[in-house]
């Protein structure tokens, strides 16, 4: 098992995982709005060029190089992922029940940070920025995967279609039932009809798992952002507009 710490900054608490140890990260909590992760970068490493994207529930990924105008700080380039190209580059992305994904490269030093949401687990985004670090030179046993704060799969209410659609990311030709009797299903039952609830974090884990990634180098928070209202937002639960942000530094 891997190690989830609380730190503070300004007496402000924010998590850290131990898999991911090397580099400069965090996953911050609602304690930090409404920083901006301009602003939350210095907190991990002042020295470093901080990026982010417009979140839009697909499953495009770009590195810095990608956006359209990087210094431009209101109006970002459409993605929900982004992974470094050289060292001392800030990555971000930001949540409110999503899973925010950081990912290191032990041996290049890149990083990635993904915000996957039902949709963008479904069209594979976490396994689509490794891809890409591939392309840049990582090599699957080198990379280590922190899955964040997000809304677990016992409180996750979904259709019984989007449970069907994220599912298929996994195993493509099953029924709901088949899907619900797999070992360790990421779909559980759900009292009301028509309904299912889902562990988005989990079909992440068996998606990487596939691609040929150990489950130790993956690690998933023990934190649900519907039920800790004390440190995260959650849309499900308030059903307001805000969000934390996750972010890694590139060594």
């Amino acid at each position: 098992m891997h190690d989830w710490h609380w730190q503070t900054w300004n007496d402000l608490p924010y998590l850290t995982c131990s898999l991911l140890e090397p580099w400069r990260h965090g996953f911050f909590t609602q304690q930090f709005s409404p920083r901006s992760p301009f602003e939350i970068t210095k907190v991990l490493n002042p020295n470093a060029e901080a990026y982010r994207v417009h979140q839009v529930h697909g499953n495009v990924v770009l590195s810095p190089s990608e956006l359209d105008n990087p210094s431009d700080r209101e109006n970002f380039s459409q993605a929900d992922g982004l992974i470094s190209e050289k060292s001392q580059q800030a990555v971000w992305a930001c949540s409110a029940d999503c899973t925010p994904a950081l990912i290191g490269d032990v041996k290049t030093g890149n990083v990635s940070a993904v915000h996957a949401g039902w949709r963008g687990t479904s069209q594979k985004i976490v396994p689509l920025a490794i891809s890409k670090l591939q392309s840049q030179g990582s090599r699957l046993e080198d990379l280590r995967i922190a899955l964040g704060p997000a809304i677990s799969g016992k409180i996750y209410q979904v259709s019984h279609q989007v449970a069907l659609e994220v599912g298929a990311s996994i195993e493509p030709n099953l029924t709901l039932d088949q899907l619900m009797n797999l070992p360790n299903s990421p779909i559980l039952e759900d009292s009301t009809p028509g309904r299912s609830r889902l562990d988005v974090r989990r079909v992440i884990a068996i998606q990487l798992g596939q691609m040929g990634i150990g489950s130790e180098q993956i690690a998933i928070a023990p934190h649900c952002t519907y039920q800790d209202p004390t440190n995260f937002f959650s849309y499900r639960r308030a059903k307001l507009k805000k969000v934390q942000w996750s972010g890694i530094v590139s060594r």
